[in-house]
């Protein structure tokens, strides 16, 4: 039986060095932080891009015309899909990222349904104790 049914797709956009290990831990972290949030199925891609992508996408969809660590783009974000759930995307740039792993856990805390800009701080809160668990 398979514990989770996440499916998690790790694409470089030309931000990361070629042979670079950090994609083999992405799929642990999405797991971790998604877990953490109560969500064990469903499919999500992390795509790690340049500056100028990051820049164009947070304008485009945020109104931001700056470069940003990370974006998330939820689709299914009810839980309610007629196939697989479709998690969302979750887009990194390292060049404005100080700590990647981090990046990814707070990228996948909002595509499962969490927002800092509105909760009580309950979100950043589970984000850190990941952080540290992880660091630990």
């Amino acid at each position: 039986m398979n514990v989770h049914a996440l499916d998690i797709e790790v694409l470089n956009a030309g931000a990361l060095a070629p042979g670079d290990p950090l994609p083999l831990e992405v799929r642990e972290l999405c797991v971790l932080a998604l877990a953490s949030a109560g969500i064990r199925e469903g499919h999500l891609a992390v795509t790690f891009v340049t500056a100028e992508r990051i820049r164009e996408l947070n304008r485009d969809h945020r109104g931001r015309d700056t470069p940003t660590d990370v974006l998330s783009f939820g689709v299914d974000e009810d839980g309610e899909s007629a196939g697989p759930r479709e998690l969302g995307d979750i887009i990194i740039c390292p060049d404005h990222t100080e700590d990647l792993r981090e990046a990814i856990i707070h990228g996948a805390l909002h595509l499962a349904g969490m927002d800092h800009e509105t909760d009580e701080g309950e979100m950043l809160a589970l984000q850190s104790e990941l952080v540290r668990w992880i660091s630990t």
